[in-house]
């Protein structure tokens, strides 16, 4: 009886363990105000300009191949997801979404472009805008 305590409590701290890292890894997702786990004010700045300025190959060389987001985004849609970074800056969160879900980014199901669908594979990574 004792052992069905011990590895039923075990089960539980594990499953509780998963559940506050999944939590704190997906609060940044989509969120430009919340600091990713990249963030550095020197890569902010660096990435503020590419947004600014639509230059993908800025941003693609600060995101390393970091992240799904490296793997959807590309040339062709950055300036689509450089909108949605600054939609998402002004407060206007669901137009920022909708723009974020046409790309593929931020979907809860898995569904939408970048699964597998031409992009390069998936890989489940955080999906962020990465300030």
């Amino acid at each position: 009886m004792n052992k069905k305590y011990i590895a039923l409590g075990s089960v539980g701290l594990l499953l509780g363990g998963l559940l506050l890292f999944t939590n704190k890894v997906s609060a940044y997702k989509g969120d430009p105000t919340v600091k990713g786990p990249y963030y550095t004010e020197e890569r902010h700045e660096e990435m503020t300009k590419a947004f600014d300025s639509n230059d993908y190959n800025a941003w693609k060389e600060q995101m390393g191949g970091r992240g799904r987001v490296s793997q959807v985004i590309n040339e062709e849609n950055f300036e689509r997801f450089a909108e949605a970074h600054r939609l998402a800056l002004e407060g206007k969160t669901e137009e920022a979404a909708k723009i974020r879900q046409e790309l593929g980014l931020g979907l809860q199901n898995g569904s939408g472009k970048g699964m597998g669908q031409g992009f390069g594979g998936c890989e489940e990574c955080p999906r962020n805008l990465n300030r």
